[in-house]
């Protein structure tokens, strides 16, 4: 089916074409029939398929025959990270301009008056951030009474972020009368719960397997001790010639470390995540875009949204913590049909979570080895000895394993009533021994020693 099928305006049809689409996408050919119909619409589909323009085309479609009243948002989409609120506003955006209407994008993290002052001047679709929206509202810039599309976008990471007070709190400020679209790429227990709360009546579906990996994104896995994870990462990028690349952090501190330890390598590198601020966020990823920047090390707050062309290369430096999230992390690669490799590093604190992945996925995930950097694999010569490790303790002179095994011995050994004292021990009643420049009192019934530390009547 070719896009001219779909009954779309002849302006809209225009700007796919200027875009390079040629046919819709599986989830764009079921749901734009469904929206440009009147129904509701709950969605799910795998990042990466084109969900934007799926809501954005019927959407911009239906409201460019009907003129605005007022300067009041007629459509609001909720996305849950400002980097994604941008992408899908450049995207609105794109459409809007080619029907003559209003679209601008609200979130936190920048000054509020230069939002409010777009938002002055009149917009018929408005792009928010559930945090910045409420603020907006209650302090009365905005007015929600006249909406008549309501889309949530990611809206399973929306109530995995704790927005689900949010979400209330903006339901109660919206028309009974509208239409409604929520779009997730997983269908939890709560996500069913919401849309039975705020949906009328609407249509399902569904156009990829549960929880699946894109076919276009090949998965490996390397296992590692914890303490070699870097050292792996620059020999597969120099080793590989790795230009651009995504790593994923676990929390905010690891990917600072991450970063400042990758510069100090002369590698380029900048750290993306929820303390940046909104600014520092968007030069970081325009530069990335451009190869200004070889690493971006992200927590997951990259994980979806974030449509990066041509990136090919993923890596779980940290596994993460909840199995979807990692189907959301390899999918910033092996996008629009573009071949993409996804790498873990999987150290022993990251087993159990590797295991509740392939569960998920229903697949093992393929394990390779990298000499000298991974577990149980050949060991170079030039390292002297690496403890622990069978095929390094066999290679290692006899000499280093004495000195290893002496020195293991002495920090187990008990230490002996002297070395005690020395190492200022404190004996009975909590009094130190002979560090603190004053003798340990003699025991009951003993005759102190003479002030020279010899018994009475020795010569001198």
């Amino acid at each position: 089916m070719s896009f001219d099928k779909l009954g779309l305006r002849a302006e809209l049809l225009k700007a796919v074409k200027e875009k390079g689409y040629i046919t819709p996408t599986p989830i764009q050919t079921q749901v734009i029939p469904f929206i440009l119909g009147g129904r509701d619409v709950l969605a799910r589909a795998q990042t990466g398929t084109g969900k934007t323009d799926a809501f954005a085309l019927p959407m911009v479609d239906i409201l460019s025959g009907q003129r605005r009243k007022g300067r009041h948002p007629r459509a609001l989409v909720l996305a849950p990270t400002r980097e994604l609120a941008l992408q899908v506003g450049e995207c609105v955006q794109g459409y809007a301009r080619k029907v003559s209407m209003g679209c601008t994008v609200v979130y936190g993290g920048v000054g509020l008056q230069p939002q409010v002052d777009r938002l002055k001047r009149g917009v018929d679709i408005l792009v928010a951030t559930p945090g910045r929206l409420l603020d907006l509202a209650g302090q009365r810039y905005l007015n929600l009474s006249q909406i008549e599309f309501l889309v949530f976008d990611e809206a399973d990471r929306m109530l995995d972020m704790g927005f689900s007070k949010a979400i209330s709190e903006i339901l109660l400020l919206l028309p009974e009368a509208r239409r409604t679209m929520l779009f997730s790429a997983t269908y939890t227990r709560e996500i069913r719960d919401l849309a039975a709360k705020m949906l009328k009546n609407p249509q399902s579906v569904e156009v990829s397997p549960d929880n699946s990996a894109a076919d276009s994104v090949e998965q490996k896995v390397h296992l590692v001790h914890k303490e070699n994870k870097r050292a792996l990462l620059v020999h597969l990028m120099d080793d590989g010639d790795w230009k651009r690349v995504l790593v994923f952090s676990k929390t905010k501190h690891g990917a600072n470390k991450l970063t400042e330890k990758l510069a100090a390598q002369g590698i380029r590198a900048a750290a993306l995540h929820g303390n940046k601020s909104q600014s520092v966020r968007t030069r970081t990823l325009e530069a990335f875009k451009k190869d200004e920047i070889r690493v971006l090390v992200a927590t997951d707050v990259a994980a979806r949204g974030l449509d990066i062309a041509h990136l090919p290369y993923v890596v779980n430096y940290d596994m993460p913590g909840i199995p979807e999230d990692y189907v959301h992390r390899i999918g910033r690669t092996g996008r629009a049909g573009v071949k993409g490799i996804a790498v873990s590093l999987v150290s022993g604190e990251d087993r159990v979570h590797l295991r509740s992945i392939e569960k998920l996925l229903g697949q093992k995930i393929t394990v390779e080895k990298v000499a000298g950097y991974t577990e149980d694999s050949a060991v170079p010569a030039y390292v002297m000895l690496r403890p622990g490790d069978p095929a390094s303790e066999k290679k290692a002179d006899r000499e280093i394993l004495e000195l290893v095994a002496r020195r293991a011995a002495s920090r187990t050994k008990p230490k002996t009533g002297g070395e005690k004292a020395a190492s200022g021990y404190k004996g009975p009643g909590g009094r130190a021994g002979s560090q603190t420049g004053k003798p340990t009192p003699p025991a009951k019934g003993r005759r102190p020693p003479s002030r020279s530390g010899r018994p009475k009547g020795q010569p001198r």
